[in-house]
Order: structure tokens, then sequence, then C-alpha cells
């Protein structure tokens, strides 16, 4: 999958976002327009140069993790444990993505992320420019998980996310030492926990591949 698709899927989740918000005058507003409001309104203010970088790298991060899941979703010879593993690093990690991006306009970076992308279509191949996150997969990487079948795409799938959520572990925990918004040390709090228990999941997968 190439870049234009990754910048493509962190697109999409931008649009989502912008489109919950928005609703017309004559209409009563839905169910789901104040969690969207809430989230933006209650992020604290207090916010440092590291939130702003960690949440910024972490929209993308999780942008690619949902890329990967929607490239073995899309064959139709993955382990069912797999396919379903990868349904569920969509679905939770796309509602973030919202909200980290709901972060950062209130805190007026709303293009921060954006902005880092642009450095994707330049490129080589090995993402330089786009984020210091960890475990962050190369345009190789994702291609070969593109082009891999039945066990060896299950196998690759699991390795190659086992290696993205380390890295995710890994920058929540310095964010933890250098951050300082509450909701952004909460949400690293959640990742590390979250991931490190599917890191766990998809050991046990592999070895029984």
């Amino acid at each position: 999958m190439t870049t234009k698709t990754f910048t493509a899927t962190l697109g999409a989740f931008a649009l989502a976002a912008a489109l919950t918000g928005c609703g017309t005058s004559d209409e009563e507003p839905s169910e789901s327009a104040p969690d969207t409001t809430q989230s933006t309104e209650e992020v604290s203010e207090q916010h440092n140069e590291a939130d702003v970088e960690y949440i910024s790298g972490m929209v993308m991060h999780h942008a690619q993790a949902v890329e990967m899941s929607e490239i073995v979703l899309e064959k139709d010879d993955i382990e069912t444990e797999v396919s379903t593993l990868a349904e569920d690093i969509r679905e939770a990690q796309g509602p973030e993505i919202e909200q980290m991006e709901s972060w950062l306009e209130a805190w007026g970076e709303e293009g921060t992320s954006e902005g880092d992308m642009e450095g994707m279509d330049h490129g080589d191949g090995d993402m330089e420019g786009m984020s210091d996150m960890e475990g962050m997969m190369s345009e190789d990487d994702l291609s070969e998980l593109e082009s891999a079948t039945g066990t060896e795409a299950s196998r690759l799938f699991l390795e190659q996310m086992i290696a993205h959520h380390e890295g995710a572990v890994s920058s929540a925990e310095d964010h933890l030492e250098n951050g300082e918004n509450p909701e952004a040390l909460e949400l690293s709090e959640t990742i590390i926990s979250d991931q490190q228990a599917e890191i766990d999941e998809m050991e046990t997968m592999l070895e029984e591949l």
C-alpha cells in the first residue's frame, strides 16, 4: 500500500471528526454530537511541547496500525483469530485518532500531524521525517504485507504489529516522563496497558501458527 493510501487513511479520520461536529440549525443534536464536543472542551489547556509531539506522532502511528489492519482484512485467507484482532485494532484506534485530533485542535495545533505527513510523499520508502514515533513500518514493510497470502500474511501481520505496538508502548512510557497534559498522560497509560496485552496475545498467536 502506498504513502498516498496511508495519507488518505489519516485524512479520512480527520474528515470524519470534522463532519461529526457539523449540523444544521434546524436539526436536533444527535446523541453522538455532544461526545465530540465534550472531548474537545474537556481536554485541559495545560500542555507542553512533549504532549504536542507525542499526540501528533501517535495520530500517525495509530493511522498506520489501522492501515495495516485494513490490509489483512481485505484478504480472504487470513487466520480467523488474526482477522478478529485486526478488526479490534481498527475499531479501537480509529476513535482514538479522532480524539487526539480534537485535542490538537483545542491546543491550536490542529495542523501539526497533517504537516508532518507531507514529508512522506518525497521520501525513499523509509518514512524519514514522518514521525519520531518508534515501531513505524516502512513502505517496503507494508508492501510485503500487502503481497503476502495465507499463513504467511498472518505471520507477517503479527510480527509487524508486535513491533508496532512495542514502539507505541515505548513512546507512551517516554511521554509519561515528559508530558504534562492530564488527558494525554491518561491515554499513554491506557496505550501501555492495552497494547502490551495485545502484544502478549499476538505472541501466543505466532506460536500457534
